[in-house]
């Protein structure tokens, strides 16, 4: 049986990384992956044009129990050193908004580029590891198509997310048999499920102001037939929602004001009128219900009532789900950093035992950042393998 010196579970980005690191160092490298080809998040990473890295990537855009974890790869893999190897690899790029980068070739030339540096690793496709064990400094990888040995192991098997995809939970499990602690994964970057809204709303989509733990996101919102959706809710719920959330449907204006005024200089028009002037006629029908009377019928309290709705829309964390693991772009939660170095991706727990990219308890922001962590703790695990 052939002994490697770095075994990677996982050919997705994380993986890729990993192994393209280590074969310049010369290291014999076998990938073991459960599909029948590498790298599929990628291919469906944004809509096909693969949303490579985002210059804003720092510790603030990534949450978990430990925010501080991500300094170290960050540090070491900048989104200049992506956008430098994109450039040497001729990917051609774009902004979709400021510092946010897509690849123009489409997400299939980033995988092309990413077999390329990895073309001298081993792949072994539609394998599934059964057990991960370490003898006379040794691991022994025990899959359901033989057995695999390496002085080293790479878990890039990547979150629970996206089932569509094909996802398996391996990664916790052989964490947990070393003795890591794994953080209870929940759906993140997908839409909520609420009964705050109705279902004739669907298709809406505004810009909002979403407060949530602690933090305005500024972004659209797109109503659904289930609830909302739309960037600004992906960005929220990749966030802590424990106490819900508070929205702003009409943000950077003062509602109360704008109907005060309305109703001294015309009190003869339907409120419904001058709402329309800042909201589609049908989400100004849902929130003011059958009360389309001139807006000189409604007092001053229940003019505040009405902005209430638009400008300080709540949703309790009861009347909140995350919808849901198979749409969810990433998960919360994962192997726990408590027990890995955030400046080798090593477990303290198991020497030659490494971790990179979502399998870990670190969940970026939207827009690049999962994939930007990805291709971080990817080549600093490879690198320290």
């Amino acid at each position: 049986m052939k002994l490697y010196d770095i075994a990677i579970i996982g050919a997705g980005a994380a993986g890729l990384s990993a192994a393209a690191v280590a074969v310049r160092q010369n290291k014999s490298v076998l990938i073991l992956d459960m599909g029948d080809r590498p790298a599929r998040k990628v291919l469906a990473s944004g809509g096909g044009k693969c949303n490579i890295t985002n210059t804003a990537a720092s510790a603030d855009r990534y949450f978990g129990n430990n925010k501080n974890f991500v300094r170290g790869a960050l540090s070491r893999v900048t989104p200049y050193d992506i956008l430098q190897w994109c450039e040497s690899h001729k990917l051609n790029l774009y902004e979709k908004t400021p510092g946010r980068y897509f690849c123009a070739d489409g997400a299939a030339a980033v995988v092309d580029a990413l077999l390329s540096d990895a073309q001298m690793a081993s792949f072994v496709y539609k394998t599934n590891v059964l057990s991960l064990t370490k003898s006379n400094d040794l691991f022994i990888i025990s899959t359901d198509n033989g057995n695999y040995n390496a002085k080293s192991v790479i878990i890039a098997t990547g979150g629970i997310s996206f089932g569509t995809l094909g996802v398996s939970d391996a990664g916790y499990k052989i964490a947990k048999s070393f003795g890591h602690q794994i953080i209870p994964v929940r759906p993140a970057l997908c839409a909520i499920k609420t009964k705050r809204f109705d279902s004739e709303l669907s298709g809406i989509s505004i810009p909002v102001e979403i407060h949530v733990d602690n933090e305005s996101i500024n972004d659209d919102m797109l109503f659904t037939h289930f609830g909302i959706g739309g960037p600004a809710v992906y960005q929220a719920t990749v966030r802590d929602i424990s106490a819900g959330i508070m929205i702003n449907m009409c943000p950077g204006k003062d509602i109360v004001k704008i109907l005060k005024q309305a109703k001294q200089t015309n009190g003869r028009n339907l409120i419904s009128t001058v709402l329309a002037q800042h909201l589609p006629m049908r989400l100004v029908r849902f929130i003011i219900g059958d009360k389309n009377r001139n807006i000189a019928d409604f007092r001053d309290t229940k003019i505040k009532d009405i902005a209430s709705q638009i400008q300080a829309c709540t949703i309790e964390c009861s009347d909140i789900v995350l919808y849901n693991m198979n749409s969810a772009e990433i998960v919360r939660g994962g192997v726990s950093t408590d027990k890995i170095s955030s400046k080798t991706m090593e477990s303290l727990l198991c020497p030659g035992l490494f971790f990179a990219g979502e399998v870990i308890d670190v969940a970026g922001d939207l827009g690049g950042f999962n994939l930007h962590w990805a291709w971080a703790s990817g080549r600093v695990a490879g690198q320290n393998a």
